[in-house]
C-alpha cells in the first residue's frame, strides 16, 4: 500500500465519487484518513508507527464531514480517540469513520 504524503493526494481521496454522486458521511460522522507518523517522547526516544499505534490519540486528516457537523471542516488536521470509529476500505483506500465527539484537538 502506498503512503499518501501530499495535500494533492488527500484532496484526490476526498473527491471519491460513487454512482455519479459525491460520497459523504451523514449526521455527526466524519470521514478521516489516519496520518502515520513517528512520535518523539520528552526523553528523546523516537517511537515508530507501530509503537505510536499504542497511544490513545492519533493524528488524522478530515476528508469529508457529515451534514450535522458544525465545528470541523474538510481539510482540518485533528487528533482523535483511536478507540473510536470504524475503518473501511473505500475505493482501495483505508479510511476511518468517527463521530464529531471523538475529536479532541483541531490543529
Amino acid at each position: 500500500m502506498s503512503k499518501m504524503n501530499t495535500t494533492k493526494d488527500w484532496k484526490k481521496l476526498a473527491s471519491i465519487k460513487t454512482k455519479e454522486k459525491a460520497m459523504r458521511p451523514i449526521g455527526k460522522y466524519i470521514l478521516i484518513d489516519e496520518v502515520k507518523e513517528s512520535v518523539k517522547t520528552e526523553s528523546g526516544l523516537i517511537l515508530g508507527a507501530e509503537e505510536a499505534n499504542l497511544l490513545r490519540y492519533k493524528k488524522g486528516f478530515i476528508l469529508e464531514v457529515g451534514s450535522d457537523v458544525t465545528v470541523l471542516m474538510k481539510g482540518d488536521d485533528i487528533f482523535y480517540d483511536s478507540r473510536a470509529g470504524y475503518t473501511m476500505l473505500i475505493k482501495e483506500k483505508m479510511c476511518t469513520i468517527i463521530m464529531e465527539k471523538d475529536v479532541v484537538v483541531v490543529l
